[in-house]
């Protein structure tokens, strides 16, 4: 049997979503074919076997196994970081490989590659740092509080969503109305990331679509979220039991088809391997799609949307393990 460790946990602020993962990863690998590893990693980088004993030499114990499913979350793991010591351990791991991990960790250079390649996307404004304002260009000018509000009137319009940058899960990110909201948004959202982005809010339907693959690259149908507050925060993914999710989404079977071509479009402009969710928003009334970004390590639980949309589209949960491990192998 294949030797698989599965690493969850971790340092990010998904940790806890990240356990949550894991184990379901586990519980449903095909025992018939696989000899599962459980690596855990602490909130402060302890890595920790089966039995919670400490592991002194990681990088020996994973050049013993013969694939790694990485299923973290976040910054340390989702962000490039992990991928590139599995990449120098020479193990086959499941996922984006470390440039393609980096990128869409990072919400600003998404973006920009996003633009590069074509595709909808919200208007948007990058601060970093102490109130610096990224052009176009990429200089930097330093702007106060209320310079800060009269450009995003002029660029975006309110409302706005705050984003950190690099997080995952939506978390530490705000809806803003007008000026007041926006700049106690941006000293929330910094508390998770020096860069911060100001975003265009597109009203209308939050839907999602799960692409697996490498070179040839599949499309699930389109699941939409229906969420139990203003948008799709932490506490509406994970706590809130009000939300839910529709699978698949109430569109028309032609903008279903739109909304999958141009899933398998971005994951291929940021060079995606293994597997990702693409979120987009269809916008009210001109139903128009705008490409939110994408999660190279989507979430695993019972409730996550990319195992349901794959369930849907007639793969299990234990078929679409067995899939993304062969495909690991391949790469």
């Amino acid at each position: 049997m294949l030797k698989v460790a599965v690493i969850y946990g971790g340092m990010s602020t998904e940790h806890d979503v990240s356990i949550v993962s894991g184990k379901n990863v586990m519980e449903n690998l095909d025992k018939n074919k696989y000899e599962i590893y459980p690596l855990m990693i602490t909130k402060d980088g302890k890595w920790l076997d089966k039995r919670e004993r400490e592991i002194k030499d990681v990088f020996k114990l994973l050049k013993q196994m013969d694939v790694v499913f990485p299923v973290l979350h976040g910054l340390y793991g989702e962000d490039g970081t992990l991928q590139g010591m599995l990449e120098m351990a020479k193990v086959p791991y499941v996922g984006c490989k470390v440039l393609s991990s980096s990128i869409c960790m990072d919400k600003v250079y998404t973006k920009i590659i996003f633009e590069k390649a074509g595709i909808p996307q919200a208007k948007y404004i990058y601060i970093k740092d102490e109130n610096i304002y990224v052009d176009e260009n990429f200089d930097e000018i330093k702007l106060e509080n209320d310079e800060i509000v009269k450009l995003v009137e002029e660029k975006i319009g309110f409302p706005v969503f705050v984003k950190p940058s690099n997080s995952g899960s939506s978390v530490g990110v705000s809806k803003a109305k007008d000026g007041v909201e926006l700049i106690k948004a941006l000293s929330d959202a910094s508390v998770y990331d020096k860069k911060v982005l100001i975003e265009e809010a597109i009203i209308g339907k939050e839907v999602e679509c799960a692409v697996l693959g490498n070179r040839d690259i599949k499309a699930s149908t389109v699941g939409e979220i229906n969420s139990a507050e203003d948008f799709y925060s932490y506490d509406a993914k994970y706590i809130n039991k009000a939300s839910k999710v529709t699978i698949p989404a109430n569109l028309s079977n032609e903008k279903i088809e739109e909304i999958r071509k141009l899933a398998i479009k971005a994951f291929k402009a940021v060079d995606g391997s293994g597997l990702s969710r693409v979120d987009f928003f269809v916008q009210q009334g001109t139903e128009k799609v705008y490409i939110n970004e994408i999660n190279t390590l989507p979430g695993f639980t019972e409730i996550s949307m990319y195992p349901k949309l794959w369930d849907y589209s007639g793969i299990s949960y234990t078929e679409l393990l067995t899939d993304l491990i062969e495909l690991s192998k391949k790469m």
